[in-house]
């Protein structure tokens, strides 16, 4: 047992932390510096779906049915694997139009319509609130069990104005408003509240792993401990098989994959931070990986601690969703029990935080706003800036949704398990996913199809699985559920039409998916999109065959005032938000000021997305319709656009090609200049050494008449031979240039290779015979003819001999110089015993003033031979190449083709 302070004082501390790193990011958010722009931040918040389910429920549910924990977590392992296709165009769908929750989106995409919108939230209120008592549930249990011996429930109730439970969501409530609505946000993005659920991802996989740690290696001897020990207890055999309860149900556990798919996707807190609140959808490519490992880390202690605590505490002696907690508690570790609760809270208060924030945003959007703006006279009366007031709509939204939450739990809390109350909460959501997925890549859905099917899902999910919930908590009749209404036992909500040998769960997903998506494809067949609805359509399911930054097109057409968007903006933006709309807008006009705005189809537009991140696109287009004379659009005025649009798309696609002909051009024009400066500065200064050397020893003989005879014979055998080479370099030079322009002499004939070699090694011999080295050629007895410049191929081969004689070892040196002929062509290869060429030289050396050799070592020469010897090779349709071993000498080798019917 902890003392009741401290436990509430850790708690607070650690509420306090999270609001602090919140506070922290919002103010780095306000400088500019983005924390969350961070893919690794974005998976972890994606982690929310871990929630007090995860934490103590899935302990639960693998102490009475072993391996059936894990569906919820293998769906949402499966569905990353579509990520980089659906949750990216979704996000690339949700920035682009400024949606801002689940209900936004699939009224947006069915032509922006204000009930769809309404429906989806009142939806999403009756489906989430058994999942908001689950969170509450969990907190108020753990905190009976830290404060209380035993676990043990008071003596005596207390009165509803001090029970714990409305404590906690009283706070919570409070919490969640300090967190989530300082200020409105035009892109409804929560930097704090995204940095503060990333954070508390890890603290929850920190605390579970502690305790999986220590029930695994600290109070047994590891997994295979608890599995031995285990099976000393008859009534624990059944966990480990794979029919835990009973026979294996495939079709249950198809149905809780299919569940968790769909739920990952579709709950309002996975696309808040999922979608909403992602800030690149480059982002998802390091989520799809690392969200599955995070599942499988915090899953990976739950069935060891599951069974370990009944091997401690005896089967069915104690609530195995407590475990968490009563396992450190009993076993003399109360700081990792309080440690475990942290977590178990930072588990609900994350999913309760952005749960409640999602939520609040689409009743303040889609259920309260539009029922104000039906009012008459309510914009008059509103006066100026109404931010003030969307915020406390959405404050008292939150207070309200939490306290529903309290009064399910109240009312069916206690009569289901954590793991039974989520599972009510997946199947509610689920019904979003025809009308949401159909709607990206179905273009002809249609609104009465995405009303029909939802309408039709959500009333069989209340009738087979939300009264069946409250009748077994004994609140009202259960005779309905055990006999159906009247008596008439084919309408038993958990038999439906007879159906029998499905769990309550799989009987009611089945049938509300097969109603919705029988309406959603049925309704929408009976008729065309209408216009509005086939532009969004267009705009939804082509989303990715626009670029991320292109513009999309309009549908809209009118008249409309510069100054009542002005003042329509300003009223639900606030002033300084609202005017930096305009002048962004102007910017890209090339406008210096707003008031120079002509108040077409792209500003209106502008404006309706701007309001649409504040109010929601069902209530941004009723808004800007009040203020613009707007022309309703039929299927051929939506044609008509598409193909203005596609014209501008083909005249902007030719200006980007030959903006990037011309930029290519310009990166060519740049790489001559720079290689045109190289040369020259490579030239000048080959030519300086040479030019220093002969002025040096002029000058010496110039200042000492009286030199002694034999030394000015040595200066002046230097001057001559300095002389020589700067004229083969400015020759080297002159050839170079007039082969890389074009304008060099070429004498094309039919050459016989074998002869130019012969007599090119013989040319080249007293270069070998001074060094000591010894050449051997490999010559065919006959080759065919080459179409060639003899003169040229002489100098090829000159080159790579005087190299080779250059380069081999005095005395021991040895060239082999072969000649032979490949298919088409005929191959000359100059191979040499010298040390070679480094790998680190070998992509250089057919540069220009490039040689081979260290600095000290390196014999003289101009570094113009193998650049001019490959521009001979390549001018007759040849290649030349090196092949080169770290000690192993060099091979330079080029391949000429035969000449047409040369055989």
């Amino acid at each position: 047992m902890i003392p009741a302070p401290l436990v509430l004082a850790v708690s607070i501390g650690y509420l306090a932390l999270l609001f602090t790193i919140a506070a922290a990011a919002d103010r780095s958010a306000a400088r500019g510096r983005s924390v969350i722009s961070n893919s690794w931040i974005y998976a972890f918040s994606l982690a929310v779906y871990c929630t007090a389910w995860t934490y103590f429920g899935s302990v639960g549910r693998a102490a009475t049915g072993g391996i059936w924990f894990l569906p919820i977590y293998l769906g949402p392992m499966l569905a990353m694997f579509l990520a980089w296709i659906v949750v990216r165009k979704m996000i690339r769908i949700a920035h682009a139009y400024r949606i801002t929750s689940i209900a936004d989106f699939i009224a947006s995409r069915y032509g922006k319509s204000p009930l769809l919108a309404a429906l989806v939230t009142l939806i999403t209120v009756v489906g989430i609130v058994p999942y908001i008592a689950l969170q509450l549930k969990a907190v108020s249990a753990g905190y009976q069990i830290l404060t209380h011996a035993g676990g043990e429930a008071p003596a005596a109730a207390l009165p509803w104005w001090r029970d714990g439970t409305l404590i906690v969501a009283l706070a919570l409530a409070l919490f969640t408003i300090l967190f989530g609505t300082r200020h409105l946000d035009s892109a409804e993005r929560h930097e704090g509240m995204v940095a503060a659920i990333a954070f508390e991802s890890v603290v929850k996989l920190v605390a579970f792993l502690a305790v999986g740690l220590f029930v695994t290696y600290g109070l047994f001897g590891g997994m295979a401990d608890i599995w031995a020990r285990a099976r000393a207890f008859p009534e624990l055999a059944a966990l480990f098989s794979p029919g835990a309860e009973g026979a294996f149900d495939y079709t249950q556990w198809f149905a809780l994959t299919l569940l968790s798919m769909l739920s990952v996707l579709l709950l309002p807190r996975q696309f808040q931070m999922m979608v909403v609140e992602c800030t690149d959808e480059r982002h998802v490519k390091r989520a799809a990986w690392v969200f599955p490992a995070y599942l499988f880390a915090i899953n990976l202690f739950v069935l060891p601690v599951a069974i370990g605590g009944l091997v401690l505490f005896g089967p069915g002696r104690a609530d195995a969703e407590t475990f968490v907690l009563s396992l450190p508690l009993t076993q003399g570790a109360p700081a990792l029990a309080l440690f475990a609760y942290v977590g178990g809270l930072s588990a609900a208060t994350g999913m309760l935080i952005v749960e409640t924030i999602a939520v609040s945003t689409m009743v303040c959007n889609d259920l309260v706003m539009p029922a104000l703006l039906r009012r008459p006279g309510f914009a008059a009366r509103a006066g100026g800036d109404i931010t003030g007031l969307l915020l406390n709509i959405r404050r008292l939204a939150i207070l309200a949704v939490l306290l529903l939450g309290y009064l399910y739990f109240q009312v069916a809390g206690e009569a289901y398990a954590l793991v039974s109350i989520g599972l009510i909460s997946f199947a509610a959501v689920a019904q979003f996913g025809p009308a949401l997925l159909g709607g990206m890549y179905w273009r002809g859905a249609t609104r009465e199809g995405a009303l029909g099917g939802l309408l039709g899902g959500f009333l069989v999910w209340a009738y087979t699985l939300m009264l069946p919930s409250v009748a077994k908590s004994g609140w009202i009749p259960d005779a309905f559920v055990r006999e159906g209404p009247f008596g008439l036992a084919l309408l038993a909500p958990e038999h439906l039409l007879g159906l029998s040998g499905l769990d309550p769960l799989t009987h009611a997903l089945f049938w509300s998916l097969i109603v919705n998506i029988a309406l959603y494809v049925g309704l929408s067949l009976r008729r065309a999109p209408s216009g509005r609805e086939a532009s969004q359509a267009l705009l939804f399911v082509d989303a990715f065959a626009r670029h991320a930054d292109a513009a999309s097109p309009v549908f809209w057409r009118g008249a409309a005032r510069l100054d009542d968007l002005m003042a329509l903006a300003g009223r639900l933006m606030g002033p300084e938000r609202a005017r930096a709309v305009f002048e962004a807008h102007a910017r890209e006009a090339g406008l210096a000021d707003i008031r120079a705005l002509t108040p077409d189809a792209r500003l209106v537009d502008r404006v309706e997305r701007a309001l649409a991140g504040a109010v929601g696109s069902a209530s941004a287009r009723v808004l800007v319709a009040s203020v613009v004379e707007e022309e309703p659009l039929g299927m051929e005025d939506v044609l008509q656009i598409l193909d203005e649009a596609s014209q501008v798309r083909v005249y902007a696609g030719k200006l980007e090609a030959a903006s990037a002909e011309l930029k290519a051009a310009n990166d060519q024009l740049k790489t001559l200049d720079q290689l045109k400066d190289d040369f020259v500065s490579s030239v000048t200064h080959e030519l300086r050494t040479p030019l220093t050397s002969i002025r040096a020893f002029s000058e010496l003989m110039l200042d000492a008449p009286d030199m002694d005879a034999a030394q000015r014979e040595d200066f002046l055998r230097i001057i001559v031979a300095e002389s020589e080479r700067l004229s083969r370099l400015v020759n080297q030079v002159l050839d170079l240039a007039k082969m890389e322009s074009g304008l060099a002499d070429w004498h094309t004939e039919d050459v016989n290779l074998a002869r130019l070699v012969a007599d090119a090694v013989k040319a080249t011999s007293e270069l070998f015979r001074a060094r000591g080295a010894h050449v051997e050629t490999h010559l065919p007895q006959a080759v065919p003819m080459v179409r060639a410049d003899a003169d040229r191929l002489t100098q090829v081969l000159m080159n790579l001999l005087s190299n080779a004689a250059k380069f081999v070892p005095d005395g021991t040196g040895r060239v082999d110089v072969t000649l032979r002929r490949e298919a088409e062509a005929l191959v000359v290869e100059v191979k040499d015993n010298g040390p070679g060429v480094p790998e680190t030289e070998q992509d250089t050396i057919f540069e220009r003033f490039r040689q081979g050799g260290d600095a000290l070592s390196r014999p003289s020469g101009t570094g113009l031979g193998l650049p001019i010897s490959r521009q001979i090779v390549d001018h007759f349709g040849g290649t030349m190449w090196l092949v080169s071993e770290k000690g192993g000498g060099a091979t330079f080798a080029f391949r000429l083709p035969l000449r047409p019917g040369g055989g």
